[in-house]
């Protein structure tokens, strides 16, 4: 991690928590069943599984930014999650609608998130 260390990383979970709650809240198909919690350990996977689809693909899970193959990964990212964390329930279309709404509300908040 180039600055901040820990606190900056708990941050940048707490603010990609927030990001995947507004995206379930206004997606059908996206829910979260067991609060924060479940949010907080949501926002750790997506982050493992977007640094690994960007490691091992060479491909940005960035709904903008990295065209139609990073908002399919960026889907991909949040379907595959609802098999790591209980309570984190999607479907394929509402992961494609959420990956939609997660590209909005990261464009709206400034920040380093899903990229």
């Amino acid at each position: 991690m180039k600055s901040g260390g820990i606190f900056a990383l708990l941050i940048q979970i707490l603010v990609s928590a927030i990001v995947i709650g507004i995206a379930a809240f206004f997606t059908p198909g996206f829910s979260i069943a067991g609060g924060f919690g479940t949010l907080f350990v949501a926002a750790v996977v997506v982050g493992l599984l977007s640094w690994a689809a960007v490691r091992f693909l060479g491909v940005k899970a960035s709904p903008f930014g990295a065209g139609l193959t990073g908002f399919l990964v960026s889907a991909a990212v949040l379907y595959l999650t609802r098999y790591i964390v209980d309570g984190f329930n999607i479907t394929l279309i509402g992961a494609l609608l959420g990956a939609l709404v997660l590209g909005i509300v990261d464009f709206l908040i400034p920040g380093r998130r899903f990229r």
